[in-house]
């Protein structure tokens, strides 16, 4: 029997008669599933969907394998003199529904097993927000404080030389990610149009000024609200302004979510960046704390609020806690102390499979990442969409179709979350396999 008509009846989200499935009930299998690295912890997760979707073993390896992996070695001759050597990766993980998609992060912890997880977070993300595009992801293992600009700049121009021949405006399309933006992303378009011509489309997340989209810079903080305010309207808790936010990570992501949920009446009372935490338990004035650290200064010296300790900042009581940083922060060793009634991901990966059980067990409702934070990636969409027709569109057009697709996404999730009675997490994974093994069977096999 060959894999399409095994797999016919998954088209539909049903079972396969006669197939064997995981051996394991899903929650047996969930906790048997050993600590893993961050690759392992997201196949953790999709392996859960895919035990209640009952998926044959052949087709769980086609959706959990990458389908190319580059590592190259970018040789550099530092502003002193030196020479360094930089490792840099970039996976492309599902192109089925569309060119890979995914962003490029500079950063000293960058490796294969970083970004080969965060390649399938994209391939789930951009299917969970029915955007036609894959999964993808790369970065360059580098601490971008320690370079000038002008190292920085002649280091990405070489990532470029060297991985150009695998991407491009309809192969793979990077993006900005931790410790890049729209200046790093004109140096990428620019070598890449030197060799292939003119190519605005190859990046997104550039400048306005240079093709870019208005709202790209808030989308992902702005999706996130969006979600917020799905979420709290399905489970009839109220509206934005009812509740108390707590955020870590106050970058583009948690400052852009901070602001808006403030101007929607969210009462923001503490955040936090690498340089520490804060708090007010009356609410932080966002926009004011935006505008001393445009100045230069560090968000913990921040006048109008309180130092405090930034590892505590996960368990200070508050009704929405909003992890907006690094991977794997809510673990096993925290999830039971968290003081919340919701967890919003606008972090990829903020929880860990032992953290999230916990949580589960708690009644905790988590938001799982590749939705609350696929803003980012769907307006890079109209970015991209807007490259091809040479045409800008009004950033109200934008927030009007981003809200559309945040809210559409939300349902489809919620749909198969109480029809099923998965979580929220597995409901999103679920969906969003369906999406990738429908475009993937009715493209064929060799």
């Amino acid at each position: 029997m060959g894999v399409l008509s095994l797999c016919a009846g998954l088209i539909k989200g049903a079972s396969i008669a006669g197939i064997t499935s995981l051996a394991a009930p899903a929650s047996v299998a969930f906790q048997q599933l050993r600590k893993a690295s961050h690759a392992e912890n997201t196949n953790v997760f999709l392996r859960e969907a895919l035990v209640k979707l009952e998926y044959p073993e052949k087709l769980q390896r086609l959706l959990l394998t990458p389908q190319r992996e580059m590592a190259v070695e970018l040789v550099m001759q530092l502003d002193n003199g030196e020479i360094e050597v930089f490792n840099a990766y970039r996976v492309q993980h599902n192109n089925s529904r569309g060119p890979y998609k995914g962003g490029l992060r500079y950063h000293p912890q960058v490796d294969i097993d970083d970004v080969r997880s965060l390649a399938s977070l994209m391939t789930w993300k951009t299917a969970v927000m029915d955007i036609p595009f894959g999964g993808a992801k790369g970065g360059i293992t580098v601490d971008p404080k320690k370079l000038s600009e002008r190292e920085l700049e002649k280091l990405t121009r070489k990532l470029v030389v060297a991985i150009k021949e695998i991407i491009g405006t309809y192969e793979d399309i990077p993006a900005p990610d931790m410790n890049t933006d729209g200046k790093v992303m004109a140096w990428f378009f620019d070598e890449y149009s030197k060799y292939k011509g003119f190519s605005p489309g190859v990046v997104t997340g550039k400048p306005v000024y240079l093709h870019g989209s208005l709202g790209r810079e808030a989308a992902t903080g702005r999706g996130t609200v969006f979600a917020i305010r799905e979420l709290l309207k399905a489970m009839q808790l109220g509206k934005i302004q009812d509740h108390r936010y707590v955020i870590q990570g106050f970058g583009n992501v948690g400052a852009w979510a901070a602001e808006i949920l403030a101007d929607n009446g969210g009462k923001v009372t503490a955040v936090s960046d690498a340089s520490g935490a804060i708090h007010n338990d009356k609410g932080i004035n966002i926009r004011s704390l935006r505008q001393y650290m445009a100045s230069g200064k560090p968000l913990v010296s921040f006048p109008e609020a309180a130092k405090v300790d930034k590892d505590q900042l996960l368990t200070m009581p508050c009704d929405v806690l909003i992890p907006a940083a690094i991977g794997g922060v809510i673990t096993e060793a925290n999830a039971g102390k968290l003081d919340c009634k919701l967890v919003i991901e606008a972090a990829n990966g903020p929880t860990t499979p032992e953290g999230d059980k916990i949580l589960r067990e708690r009644g905790i409702t988590v938001l799982p990442d590749i939705y609350t934070n696929g803003g980012g990636v769907t307006v890079s969409f109209f970015e991209w969409v807007q490259n091809l027709q040479n045409f800008k569109w009004e950033e109200d057009d934008v927030n009007r179709k981003l809200d559309r697709k945040m809210t559409d996404a939300f349902h489809a999730i919620w749909e198969i979350h109480t029809e099923q009675k998965v979580s929220l997490r597995t409901a999103a994974f679920i969906k969003a396999l369906q999406r990738v093994t429908r475009a993937e069977i009715h493209r064929g096999f060799d």
